[in-house]
């Protein structure tokens, strides 16, 4: 074999065989797609049900709880789109593959964010609770939640710029990232450092302040929002941590021209952090006393006969101040 033979050998490489990994996102993730998006649904339409029926609706607790349920709404709009899409192949035209990244970028890290939110408002109202009653106001709150909305809603943008329609040999017509790689690159450590590295820090110091305090209470009654601390800052981790760490991996883990060993462990880590982020307003309200005890009172004004089984208080409080 001459040189040129051997070169040209060489550098031929087959196409990858994409059959193991499209049957893995085909199988899994519509139907994940679809209870995420009914859990999404039902859980946070009835948080807003409640707030907006039983609740006053300028205390700051529930102007950053409803922001949270609308971040989780957003982003639970294009669930279906992305069920479809991964049962066969982008069918929805240009526009509509915008729009579905840039809403659920900007749902997901609004979520994020407002989830942080909440976190330092409650450390605020625990740990300072005296020095910050006079600031800590319904003013307060808009204008925190309107920066958390312009700083997401710039971060979207680029995503919406991005995406666009691309035909694929294996997968047909796809909706993928066509914007410069290494503007991908700094796209990808740009958001881990804000809306993970960041949140995460304010989450953990937050956490151990509020609970430090309540352990110097002495008081038995404080010993339960203890555990919901501890069981919080668990889920937090546990939920977002893989996904990002999988994120920077495959920006620097030298894979193979086939190797799709961290594709499988993105779509896994990424759906597990979607679940999270959809259901965060139920398990921050369902687990308050306040939202269990509004529950009950509307099954029973709608079903007199739980009267005898189920205890309603007239305490009329919200949530927090």
């Amino acid at each position: 074999m001459d040189y040129e033979e051997e070169n040209s050998t060489m550098i031929y490489l087959p196409p990858c065989n994409l059959k193991d990994i499209t049957n893995f996102s085909t199988h899994l993730l519509p139907p994940f797609y679809t209870v995420i998006f009914t859990i999404s649904l039902l859980g946070n339409g009835l948080v807003l049900f409640v707030i907006f029926k039983f609740e006053k609706l300028n205390t700051v607790t529930n102007i950053f709880l409803i922001s949270l349920v609308a971040s989780n709404l957003i982003f639970t709009v294009g669930l279906p789109f992305q069920a479809v899409y991964h049962s066969s192949e982008w069918l929805f035209g240009q526009v509509a593959c915008k729009l579905m990244n840039g809403t659920y970028h900007l749902g997901f890290y609004s979520s994020v964010l407002f989830l942080t939110l909440m976190t330092f408002d409650r450390y605020l109202a625990v740990v300072h609770a005296v020095g910050a009653t006079k600031w800590r106001q319904s003013c307060y709150a808009y204008i925190s939640a309107t920066a958390v909305w312009i700083v997401c809603g710039f971060t979207s943008l680029e995503t919406f710029i991005n995406y666009d329609l691309e035909g694929d040999i294996f997968q047909g017509m796809t909706c993928t990232y066509m914007g410069n790689p290494q503007h991908k690159i700094i796209r990808t450590y740009s958001q881990v450092s804000l809306f993970f590295l960041f949140p995460l820090a304010v989450v953990l110091y937050c956490y151990i302040m509020i609970g430090l305090r309540v352990l110097s209470t002495q008081m038995r009654s404080k010993q339960r929002p203890l555990k919901l601390i501890f069981v919080i800052v668990v889920l937090f981790f546990m939920c977002w941590t893989p996904y990002n760490v999988i994120v920077v991996m495959q920006e620097n883990v030298n894979k193979g021209p086939c190797d799709y060993s961290l594709d499988y462990l993105q779509y896994v880590t990424h759906n597990i952090a979607n679940l999270y982020f959809c259901i965060n307003p139920l398990f921050y309200t369902f687990v308050g006393r306040k939202f269990q005890n509004h529950v009950r009172r509307f099954l029973v004004n709608k079903v007199p006969c739980l009267r005898n089984h189920l205890h309603v208080s007239e305490s009329s409080r919200s949530f927090s101040r």
